[in-house]
């Protein structure tokens, strides 16, 4: 297995820069996507339970199955990888940002109303910076269930480390077969720790004081 590795060095540090830099875009497109339809609708309960519901529907479509399904329309490569992964990042963002936001105090709000803030700077200078541990956590939730499905992707030549288990299953019972697909998931897995501690040095860094836990 070792050796496996080393002579494979260059490869595997390639192939683990492209799926963190893919889960990475993809969560930070995904994340601005569920707060930006979480805005649109936390103030009106039925359009909350209907974006809720959509999230929920969305998280039990197998990745498989949409990539099988993207296939039709952009080829193989990198574009159904990116729209699948964009697609499961933004669900749990989704649902966590409503939850927040319809968290934050009314009597909190009220308040800053009150002053003569604008509903717009009330949402951006009261109401996301209160919801954001909940935000952040759903952001750390989305991190972790993409970076497994970002190895999925490699069904449709998409990049990452999920090219060498894809490979290693291929040829089970072959020569380094098994190697192939530890290496794949271990890396992924080491990936996926490093990503959610810098997440939580993130969150003590933007997280405002007085609400810390």
């Amino acid at each position: 297995m070792w050796e496996y590795v080393t002579e494979r060095a260059e490869l595997i540090a390639f192939q683990a820069f492209q799926h963190v830099s893919l889960v990475v875009q993809c969560v930070l497109l995904g994340s601005l996507i569920g707060v930006a339809v979480a805005v649109l609708v936390y103030r009106d309960p039925r359009a909350t339970a209907l974006a809720n519901g959509m999230s929920a529907v969305g998280l039990t479509i197998p990745a498989f199955a949409l990539l099988g399904i993207l296939l039709a329309p952009f080829g193989f490569g990198i574009t159904p990888a990116v729209i699948a992964v964009t697609f499961y990042a933004a669900l749990p963002v989704l649902r966590n940002a409503v939850v927040g936001l319809a968290g934050v105090d009314r009597a909190t709000v009220e308040s800053a109303r009150g002053i003569g803030m604008t509903r717009a700077a009330t949402l951006l200078r009261v109401e996301l910076p209160l919801a954001w541990p909940v935000i952040l956590a759903g952001v750390r939730v989305s991190t972790q269930m993409v970076m497994g499905i970002a190895a999925i992707a490699a069904y449709v030549l998409g990049p990452g480390l999920g090219g060498f288990i894809f490979s290693g299953l291929s040829r089970l019972g072959g020569a380094n077969a098994l190697n192939s697909a530890l290496t794949g998931t271990i890396a992924i897995v080491l990936l996926a720790l490093v990503l959610d501690l810098l997440l939580v040095l993130a969150g003590r860094l933007t997280t405002p004081r007085g609400i810390r836990v």
